[in-house]
Order: structure tokens, then C-alpha cells, then sequence
């Protein structure tokens, strides 16, 4: 259904509910029941309009806001769809972020109706109640919370919100136009405060359907969606991309059970970021340490001759005699791995972060059929993509159809495109800042393109961290205010790539001293690696920036009493920390903080 004429997202939903109706749609973990279960189209249809039925006893408008606060599930997709086809417009929330930062972004999108998932979220919002906004109407839990001990009378229940399922209300859909907004997704700004992204139903469906023509998808694959739907590589690659190719989706139990999840639901697509494939290849490296002579000699050939192969393959390279050990090699080494991904995966998709160059490596030589791609949320997301006949993994790849990119001043990466987004929400300063008067988005990253017409990411015009599960953060902001804190004289956030922000920081002298002697602690250099130490610094830093997103939130500290400056070449002669210097001469100390993950 990739080349169809629907222009919406509500009316895509529509036609495959119309061309698929008895066909499986989603897989999900019931946890009362203990085991996976199954809906349908139709079946999802039928709880759309129960949806859709209750927003309209809300009174709401079209162009009001509606947000979700939910775990990947059929729910997340069925209260989007019911909000889209009213002309809702939907705000997606983190299931685990901060309270405080939830509270802002439902002032800042003047949000009517919030629908959460766990009573732990409840008891999160319920401290932060008072700064709920006043636009606040109701908030819908899908799982029962404990009212008398955390009252409000805006909470409701699901069950006792929705009308009963006998009742037939029909499918809604107002006449949605292509260009009407349709979701605020909110993303790290540089005042420390997250800016809101909001794209029109014709930016997101354009991205899916030149997706969808990069790559053969099938109406017998299955795609396991275990990234946030509130993140846009998911959402838009997860959920619209296989609501167009009329494609399954299973939605993953927990970041923690994946390993489980994919022996179990098998699948054929897998979207992620980085951090996933590093883990597994960094579990390949810890048995390779433990296997004997042999089984390390036949890993080695078969990456070697795989890698080879699949450069040949790619039309890179000249056939090769050592081929004919490939078949055997893939059987006795790559079988296996493959298997703990499924057994069935045809096509992995990496974004979000930068993949590292070995890691990708490793996975195609064993036959992993892994791209790498680029994208933000400002272009709905992707933008380049490498496709299964013109792969190289250290590369971006090449941008999909109907997207342009050029390189700017300072070889800035800039697009344009019917997939870029309208605007930041409220905030047009920002806005014309990011897009220029001829339409480019300005990315911020700094890049090159080859002769063959593939893009490389090779920095940043400013300092960005993107984490390892593609999160990016702007440092400075939390920087100054973790320094508002007099203990605090120099601060550096490290994190690129890694899986949480960890902080190099320099103490000021006599603050540390008088801190010290109040608890009875040492104040010299070596005390402060002293774990009780390390507890108390993160505690004041936590302090200064738990207003930030919870995924900004830092878990380790490096501590000194040495000041950076400008003789010892740490600080630039106008004081500005000199990163890549700074990082360069503490590096075992930031590995340190992330050993064991």
C-alpha cells in the first residue's frame, strides 16, 4: 500500500484497516494472562472508536492537545489514532522521564487530557501536582492507581472512562489536511528546556513511504518495536512504516527481556539504536576471551572471509578462492549468533547515534544485513539511510528519495524536503535559526559526502552529546547548573555514545575543604575517588539538574582538586574548556566510569 493516495496518517490507518481487517496488526505481552496475545485490524479499529468516543465527552476540539505518557503497546497506537482522527493533536511523553520536565511540557503545549501507564508514574506526577497546568481536564491511567492514597479529582481509570465495547460509535475522521499539524514532539533545546517539534501529517507519511521505497518490506514481516514511541525513528519507522506495508508489529516486554523477546516473537525487521549492537558485540568479545585456540581461529576466518564476501557482494571486490569456506564458516559460527537474534531478522536498521565503525563490521561480515542511517526529529526523522545493495556501515548512507542535502558553511549537513518540520511550537527565534528563508535545515552536523554519493558524519558545529540510545543533549545548560553550586568550580558532561552522562568535575578548594571537615572526610585529591564521596557529589549534582530529562541524568562523577586553566592548555584563552583536550587527558578516568556497562 506504499504508493497509495492517502495523504493522512488517520486516513492510512483507515485503508489498511479496509484492505487488511482480519489480519494480525500487533503482538503484545498480557500480563494477566501471562502470555502473548494478538489483535487484529479490525480489532484495533474497534477500540479506536471506544476512544474516540470518550475524547469527544471531553468536549475537546480539533487542534486541541492530548498527550501519552505510555510503554510501547496497542494502546500507544490507539490513542493516536483516535486523537488523529478527531484533529487532536498528539503530545508523546517518556515513560520514565522526570516529573518536573513532564509538568513543563504539558504547561508549554497547554495539554487537555493527559493518558498515563503505571501507578509509579501517577506517584511521580502527584509531586509535582500543583504545577500541573490549569489546561489540564482529566488524566487517564490504563492500569488502576491508588486514588485514596494519591487523590485528584482530574484521574480516572480506563475501563471507567471508556463507553462498553457493545456500543457501535463508528470510526470518526475529520477532514484532516495534509499540512495540518498533528504532533509536538518535544526534544533537548539549548536553554535546558526542551523545544517542540511539530510536524504535519503530510512531513511524517512522506518520510514513511520514502522509507518504504528504500527497502522491500513485505506484509509477511515482522517488525519488534522496542525503542520509545516517543522517539521519533520508532514512530515513524515502527509504527506508520508498517501500517503502510501492511507489516506485523510486536512490541517487546522490557529493554531487559529483549534477548527473550526476539527467540520469541522471531522477527524479520529490527529498528534500534547503537547501544544494542554494542552490547551483543561486546558479549561476542567477553566469550571470544574465554574460548579456546580453536573456536577463536574459526570467529576470526569467518568475520574475515565474511567481510570479504560481502564486499564482493556489494560489487567491491574480485571473487575469492576463500569464499568457498564461507557457507561452511556461516554454519559453524554465524548460525548461532544469528540465532539469539531471532533466527529470522533480514534487515537490521541503525540510527540515532553514530554506530561504531567495528561494531557494524563485525555484524555484516557475520551476515547481518545491519544499515546505518541519520536522521533528527526536526525532519520526521530520517534523512539518509544506506540500502541493502549499496551499504558501506561507517557511512550514513545516501538520502532517501525526494530529500535533498547539501553541505552549508562549515561543511554543516543541511536538508530540505517536505519531511522537514513546520516549526518549533511557540518559540519562532529557534525556528529561524534551524531553517533558513530558503527552506534548508540547518542539522548542526558537520559532514562529507564521497565520490559514490555517500554521506559521512564527521562532527559537530556545537557541542551535542548524543548517547548511546540516541538521546542528544546540550551540555553547556546542565554545565551551568551543576556550577550554580559553589562547590562546583569547573564542570565537563562526557557521555557521546555511552549509555548515560557521566561528569568531570573540579571542586573548588575551600568549599571542598569546609564540606569535608563537616562530615569528617579526608579533602585531599585521593579521598575524593572514595565511593561515599563519589554518593555525595552526585547527590548535589542531582539536585542541580533534576529538571532536566530523565535520560539527561548524570550516574558517575570524576573528581578533582587540579584547576584547568590556560597555562596547562585545558582552558582557551577566553576560559572556555577545551573538550576534546580535556578529554583526551582524562580518558582512562571516563572509561573508568563506564566500566561494566
Amino acid at each position: 500500500m506504499q504508493n497509495t493516495d492517502v495523504n493522512t496518517l488517520s486516513a492510512l490507518f483507515r485503508e489498511r484497516v479496509r484492505l487488511t481487517p482480519e489480519r494480525i496488526a500487533y503482538r503484545y505481552f498480557e500480563k494477566q494472562s501471562n502470555n502473548w496475545q494478538t489483535m487484529t485490524w479490525q480489532e484495533v479499529a474497534q477500540q479506536v472508536t471506544r476512544w474516540q468516543a470518550a475524547l469527544q465527552k471531553e468536549g475537546l476540539q480539533a487542534g486541541d492537545k492530548v498527550a501519552i505518557m505510555a510503554r510501547n503497546s496497542p494502546h500507544w497506537v490507539i490513542f493516536d489514532q483516535a486523537a488523529m482522527g478527531l484533529g487532536l493533536i498528539t503530545v508523546p511523553l517518556y515513560a520514565d522521564d522526570s516529573a518536573e520536565n513532564v509538568a513543563y511540557i504539558l504547561d508549554h503545549a497547554e495539554v487537555k487530557l493527559l493518558c498515563i501507564d503505571t501507578p509509579q508514574q501517577w506517584q511521580r506526577l502527584y509531586n509535582v501536582r500543583d504545577k500541573l497546568t490549569d489546561f489540564l481536564q482529566h488524566i487517564i491511567t490504563l492500569n488502576q492507581v491508588n486514588i485514596k492514597k494519591y487523590p485528584d479529582d482530574r484521574i480516572m481509570w480506563l475501563e471507567n472512562w471508556l463507553p462498553t465495547n457493545d456500543e457501535n460509535h463508528g470510526l470518526q475522521e475529520k477532514e484532516n489536511a495534509p499540512d495540518d499539524l498533528t504532533t509536538i514532539v518535544y526534544t533537548s533545546g539549548t536553554t535546558g528546556r526542551p523545544k517542540g517539534v511539530m510536524l504535519s501529517h503530510r512531513n511524517i507519511l512522506s518520510n514513511a513511504k520514502f522509507s518504504a521505497d528504500c527497502v522491500d518490506f513485505y506484509d509477511n514481516d515482522v517488525f519488534l518495536s522496542f525503542l520509545p514511541l516517543s522517539h521519533m525513528l520508532e514512530r515513524t519507522a515502527g509504527y506508520y512504516l508498517p501500517m503502510l506495508v501492511g507489516a506485523k508489529v510486536a512490541y517487546a516486554r522490557s529493554i531487559q527481556q529483549l534477548a527473550s523477546d526476539l527467540t520469541t516473537c522471531q522477527p524479520t525487521i529490527l529498528i534500534s539504536v547503537p547501544r544494542i549492537y554494542e552490547q551483543v558485540y561486546n558479549k561476542i568479545q567477553i566469550q571470544l576471551e574465554k574460548a579456546n585456540d580453536v573456536k577463536k581461529l574459526l570467529f576470526n576466518l569467518a568475520v574475515s572471509i565474511g567481510w570479504k564476501n560481502f564486499e564482493y557482494q556489494q560489487k567491491r571486490r574480485n571473487w575469492s578462492f576463500s569464499f568457498l569456506l564461507h557457507p561452511l564458516l556461516h554454519r559453524l559460527v554465524a548460525k548461532s549468533l544469528l540465532e539469539k537474534l531471532g533466527g529470522h531478522l533480514r534487515l537490521a536498521i541503525c540510527g540515532g547515534a553514530a554506530l561504531p565503525e567495528h561494531v557494524g563490521k563485525l555484524f555484516v561480515s557475520l551476515g547481518l544485513d545491519l544499515e546505518q542511517g541519520y536522521g533528527l526529529t526536526e525532519a520526521s526523522p530520517v534523512i539518509m539511510v544506506n540500502r541493502p545493495q549499496n551499504n558501506i556501515p561507517q557511512s550514513i548512507g545516501i538520502p532517501l528519495p525526494n530529500i535533498q542535502a547539501k553541505l552549508g558553511n562549515n561543511d554543516e549537513l543541511l536538508t530540505k524536503s517536505e519531511c522537514v518540520m513546520l516549526g518549533y511550537w511557540k518559540n519562532e527565534a529557534a525556528t529561524q535559526q534551524m531553517i533558513d528563508k530558503n527552506g534548508w535545515l540547518h542539522t548542526g552536523d558537520k559532514a562529507e559526502v564521497d565520490d559514490l554519493g555517500h554521506w559521512y558524519i564527521t562532527g559537530r558545529i556545537k557541542d551535542i552529546i548524543v548517547m548511546g540510545n540516541g538521546e542528544k543533549v546540550p551540555p553547556a545548560d546542565m554545565e551551568m547548573a551543576i556550577l550554580s553550586d559553589p562547590l562546583f568550580e569547573q564542570v565537563m558532561l562526557v557521555g557521546e555514545g555511552r549509555p548515560y552522562l557521566a561528569a568531570l568535575v573540579v571542586l573548588n578548594e575551600t568549599q571542598w575543604q569546609a564540606f569535608a571537615n563537616k562530615l569528617n572526610l579526608a579533602s585531599d585529591n585521593n579521598a575524593l575517588q572514595d565511593k561515599t564521596i563519589q554518593r555525595t557529589l552526585l547527590k548535589r549534582i542531582g539536585e542541580k539538574v533534576k529538571d532536566f530529562p530523565s535520560y539527561a541524568q548524570i550516574r558517575r562523577v570524576h573528581a578533582t582538586l587540579d584547576t584547568w586553566s590556560v597555562d596547562n592548555g585545558l582552558l582557551t584563552p577566553t576560559l572556555k574548556v577545551k573538550r576534546a583536550i580535556v578529554t583526551k587527558q582524562f580518558a582512562d578516568e571516563i572509561e573508568k566510569m563506564y566500566e561494566g556497562f
